[in-house]
């Protein structure tokens, strides 16, 4: 089996694979950056690594980590916590107003649920 590569197909709806099946899981660096939380993957990747995003209150230290849909993640990104409920995959990463389709916000954006602690820091190009 080669890898998959994505084939653009205007009657293959959003959220499905090269194989026309529903994605159910994908790599939470992945979705970071589909979501359009971070600019880039690598970020994403550091994001994760560096322990700033739990996921279901999980603090997460490999970005090859898998989410589901309904799965809520808190993302720590300098002073900023966001925490995110999984809505629905992406194949690629889209626009901002396709990427907002991915999650929920659980917390109104510049409504922090607590101030981050003075040690974390955040990889920059967060968002």
């Amino acid at each position: 089996h080669g890898p998959q590569f994505a084939i653009c197909d205007p009657q293959r709806p959003q959220g499905q694979d090269v194989r026309g099946k529903q994605l159910i899981h994908q790599r939470v660096d992945k979705w970071l950056w589909h979501a359009r939380v971070v600019k880039t993957r690598s970020l994403a990747q550091a994001l994760v690594e560096a322990g700033h995003v739990r996921l279901n209150r999980v603090r997460l230290s490999k970005s090859s980590h898998a989410v589901a849909a309904g799965d809520v993640l808190t993302v720590t990104a300098g002073s900023h916590v966001r925490v995110l409920q999984v809505m629905g995959f992406a194949e690629r990463r889209g626009s901002a107003p396709a990427a907002r389709l991915l999650f929920e916000e659980l917390v109104p954006a510049g409504q922090d649920v607590a101030p981050a602690q003075k040690g974390d820091a955040s990889p920059p190009g967060t968002c």
